[in-house]
């Protein structure tokens, strides 16, 4: 069977013709590069990717299959997948289907055999761009209109995209013997992070982004997770209103120890008075060091996030605890006075490096701290 030609057209004008596989159609979205040698099931499957088109580094993808563990959330939030070349085969004994089979029966379009190398330069030269993927041998649209198609999609600074992902109705994760309770937002929250959280000791009450702190207190956790999450921190409002309130809580009523990672780590920082920024092109990947300046020592870290929190606006009472050694970002803060903590980057990352699993430790330590003997439940 002769393969379905397809093309990419960035809404700068550049074409790359290759080839569809998985679900023939259209996509739309911001593309993004992802430095990562394996989990393309758990980067399709983490919400924190939707409204983008996912582009692999790596040149051979979907040699190990798909299996039914390792998804990060409930379905593909991608709204595309690029490679450069998509294996054949899948090798592996847990496989249970193929890359190609998951995206068909998705409804999410793949397409293969671009030159990533000169994309990704691209991108890396030029910033993060819209594209369209389109059919060539079924649509006759010119490369001119779809480009214009692409500058006319939504760009990716100042949409809530948290509220499209979250959970329609909150939920507990129970645990035996549990020690702690943690309130959990739902940002586009990944499936490892609610095990680690688990694995901890936690009970996890899972909660919609738009629950309100009155609705976090009535639970009386003993400790309030922020998750990830796509889109820009800036336009979830409610969330920062919601986390400013928590905060204030935790500073007149009792201490609440608070946790963010990635969305959460910039809602945070807002929430606290600082502000943040689109990336030129974002950091996606699971290989990019990251200093502890408490330890100096450095950690391999997986990332996945388009904005950062800007350093010259840290308010007086957050101190950066974490440095991205690609560009001297912000890469994670802590409160100085209240036990609240935030980090850019994945701890969780599956698969991925393990160097930050501590701070999940580091969160049950707080929430350990002895508390006034009326507030103990």
């Amino acid at each position: 069977m002769q393969p379905t030609r397809a093309r990419l057209v960035l809404e700068n004008g550049s074409v790359y013709r290759g080839t569809a596989f998985g679900h023939r159609g259209e996509a739309t979205g911001e593309v993004v590069f992802n430095t990562s040698l394996t989990g393309y099931q758990e980067i399709l499957t983490d919400p924190s990717y939707s409204g983008q088109m996912v582009m692999m580094t790596y040149p051979l993808i979907g040699n190990y299959g798909i299996n039914v563990t390792d998804n990060e959330s409930r379905k593909i939030w991608a709204s595309a997948f690029i490679v450069h070349e998509v294996s054949r085969i899948d090798s592996n004994f847990e496989a249970s289907r193929s890359l190609d089979s998951l995206l068909m029966e998705s409804g999410v379009v793949g397409l293969a055999g671009i030159d990533t190398r000169r994309l990704v330069r691209e991108i890396r030269e030029k910033g993060s761009m819209r594209g369209v993927i389109s059919l060539l041998d079924e649509s006759d649209e010119s490369d001119e209109r779809l480009r214009e198609r692409a500058l006319q999609s939504p760009e990716m600074a100042g949409r809530d995209l948290a509220s499209t992902v979250t959970t329609r109705e909150n939920y507990t994760l129970e645990r035996e013997n549990a020690r702690y309770h943690v309130a959990a937002f739902d940002y586009g929250i990944k499936t490892n992070i609610l095990r680690m959280l688990h694995d901890a000791g936690c009970r996890v009450t899972v909660l919609k982004a738009t629950t309100t702190a009155e609705e976090v207190i009535a639970l009386n956790p003993d400790g309030l997770f922020l998750s990830n999450g796509p889109g820009d921190p800036s336009a979830v409002g409610y969330a920062i209103e919601t986390i400013k309130q928590l905060v204030e809580y935790s500073r007149s009523t009792r201490p609440l120890p608070i946790f963010g990672i990635c969305l959460g780590h910039q809602l945070l920082s807002l929430a606290l008075g600082a502000k943040t920024y689109k990336l030129k092109f974002g950091h996606h990947g699971a290989n990019h060091p990251v200093k502890n300046l408490a330890t100096s020592q450095i950690e391999i870290t997986a990332q996945n996030h388009g904005f950062a929190v800007a350093m010259d606006s840290l308010p007086e009472e957050l101190e950066m605890t974490h440095l991205n050694l690609y560009d001297n970002t912000v890469e994670g803060v802590k409160h100085k006075t209240l036990p609240c903590f935030s980090v850019q980057y994945h701890p969780e990352a599956a698969p991925g490096p393990h160097d930050s699993h501590y701070l999940f430790d580091e969160f049950t330590s707080l929430m350990d701290l002895p508390q006034p003997t009326f507030l103990k439940r």
